[in-house]
């Protein structure tokens, strides 16, 4: 059932040329108003559909509240609200005025969030009765938000309801004129490595990303995108596609229900999807089991944590003819960086892959830089050639090109940390390990701070992993250091299949000699950092990160083996 527009008067969309990126929404209702813009669940097994028309007045109706409400060009807004036509129709609406959308992972845990919040200091707070309540009971933290918005009703003073508020609205408002150097938005990390940091994007970063995303994969207007990572889907205005939101829990995407997803993919023809490699371990054996395929889809992206080569293999013999799996490389700081295919990483790649190569995520995209120099952990204030180190041996991945924002929002001494001047430009500091191979293509290895210190030398976790992970009883694994730096020992957490955790010391041990054996078998002299584990022990569940629910959280692991030392 179609949502019925707002009763609001709007004014035809701006012809004004300007690099507000949320000009995008008038100009794609102008050109194909009637086309879906939006399918979300309506309850369990219906779906409501908004078109481009309806969309683009609900997004000015709202932008026009939000100006009567007082908020203006450059104030920071956060945003909790739910993925939908809502959260797309609220974001384009600061966007066109000019206000600064803050996005927040609400997985992060309340204390993060708030702290985060305090840090930033919004103007403005827009969410759900619950992100209402949450911010009253953290006033004190918070006494910059002086304008709050709720999506409902909520039994608390001084807050308008979105409805209240486009009922108000004199007009729709028009997309301001601003220059690519303004900024958009503020993107929080994951908090993966640390503390979350807010990464300030400008008008221009986003249309750098959105001109990259549609040339590396070739994404032309009328296709349909299940939306399993929500941020990825406000640029499929920018591209004229349709968005399908999956009934999936952002925070959460391990926990997704697998046949929902292969639901939607199925009733509205999805042919491309971006989301958590957590999602799509779901979906493949549940595919496998059900002898499920989807024929409409033609492009699945897998990223937010090293993907194996196994998985892309299960999900090309999912796709339609001709279709492929590509996992693109990048951060919150700068995305993308670099992308592979599927169809490339079988064969050759996948065999290095298993062999302790690292996870090889391709070339460089068009007009992007990529340089490596030597691991270490102090400031670099400016470039210089000879900070490169050669092809073949190891690195961190610095990166350079219109997708690389240039700052942490009032986080000045983490900025220093992470960006290299360079004649104007910037470099970023990814804080990722990797080496370019005799093709020219990126391969990763671990992140900086994952480094383990031995006796023998400096050891990264991923190509080690990529072996023991081969094991038919490993789940997933991960190498952390235990002891002092510089002499740490390498230790192997495993999280065994469903089923299959040994329960006595015998069984125990039977597994690490089974480990012992795939080491032998697979791992190649020479790969860059590989090493053995030292000791191996087995957990129920790993820890990961709350947005992708894939990235291992080595720190929080390394401290519960020190523990247990």
């Amino acid at each position: 059932m179609k949502a019925i527009a707002q009763p609001v008067a709007v004014r035809p969309p701006t012809s004004a040329v300007t690099a507000n990126i949320g000009a995008h929404l008038p100009r794609a209702a102008a050109r194909s108003p009637e086309r879906i813009a939006v399918v979300e669940p309506s309850g369990r097994r219906s779906w409501r559909e908004t078109s481009y028309r309806e969309l683009e007045e609900r997004a000015g109706a709202i932008a026009g509240g939000l100006c009567e409400a007082g908020l203006v060009r450059g104030d920071r807004v956060a945003v909790f609200v739910r993925p939908g036509r809502d959260l797309i129709a609220i974001t384009f609406a600061l966007l066109r005025i000019g206000a600064l959308p803050v996005l927040l992972d609400p997985g992060m845990g309340r204390e993060a969030l708030v702290a985060s919040l305090a840090k930033i200091a919004p103007r403005g707070f827009i969410g759900v009765p619950l992100a209402q309540l949450v911010r009253r009971w953290h006033a004190a933290r918070l006494p910059s938000i002086e304008i709050s918005i709720s999506t409902r009703a909520v039994p608390l003073p001084g807050i308008v309801t979105m409805a209240e508020l486009v009922r108000r609205a004199g007009r729709a408002a028009d997309p301001v004129e601003l220059s690519s150097d303004d900024e958009a938005a503020i993107l929080f990390t994951s908090g993966s490595t640390g503390p979350p940091k807010g990464v300030v994007y400008t008008h221009g970063h986003f249309q750098a990303q959105i001109d990259l995303v549609k040339s590396l994969y070739d994404i032309a207007p009328g296709e349909v995108d299940l939306a399993c990572f929500p941020l990825f889907a406000l640029f499929d205005v920018a591209l004229g596609t349709t968005t399908v939101i999956p009934l999936l829990d952002p925070s959460h995407p391990a926990r997704c229900d697998p046949s929902a997803i292969a639901r939607a993919i199925e009733s509205h023809g999805a042919t491309y999807s971006f989301g958590s490699p957590a999602i799509w371990k779901r979906v493949a054996p549940w595919c496998r089991e059900h002898g499920a395929r989807f024929d409409s889809l033609k492009r699945v992206l897998i990223a937010g944590a090293p993907v194996a080569p196994k998985l892309i293999e299960e999900m090309r013999g999912l796709l339609a003819a001709g279709g492929d799996v590509h996992t693109p490389y990048g951060a919150t700081e700068c995305l993308p960086v670099s992308s592979i295919s599927g169809h490339e990483i079988e064969g050759d790649v996948r065999a290095r892959s298993e062999s302790g190569a690292g996870n090889c995520v391709g070339r460089p995209a068009p007009g992007i830089d990529v340089a490596l120099i030597p691991i270490g952990d102090a400031p670099i204030a400016s470039w210089t050639p000879e900070l490169s180190v050669p092809r073949g041996e190891l690195g961190e991945i610095c990166v350079k090109g219109p997708v690389v924002t240039r700052e942490y929002a009032r986080e000045s001494a983490l900025t220093l940390a992470a960006k290299i001047s360079d004649h104007g430009e910037l470099w970023h500091r990814m804080g990722d390990v990797g080496y370019f191979d005799d093709e020219g293509r990126l391969w990763f290895c671990g992140r900086k701070a994952h480094r383990l210190e031995t006796e023998v030398g400096v050891v990264l976790p991923v190509p080690t992993e990529n072996v023991y992970n081969l094991h038919p009883r490993v789940a997933r694994s991960a190498l952390v250091g235990r002891g002092a730096r510089g002499r740490e020992r390498t230790v192997l957490v495993v999280e065994p299949r469903s089923g299959t955790m040994p329960r006595t010391r015998a069984a125990a041990a039977r597994f690490r000699e089974e480990l012992d054996t795939v080491w032998r078998a697979r791992s190649k002299a020479g790969a860059p950092r590989l090493a053995p584990a030292s000791e191996v022990r087995f957990r129920r569940a790993l820890p990961v990160d709350v947005r992708h629910n894939a990235k291992i959280e080595r720190g929080a692991l390394k401290r519960w083996v020190e523990e247990r030392a």
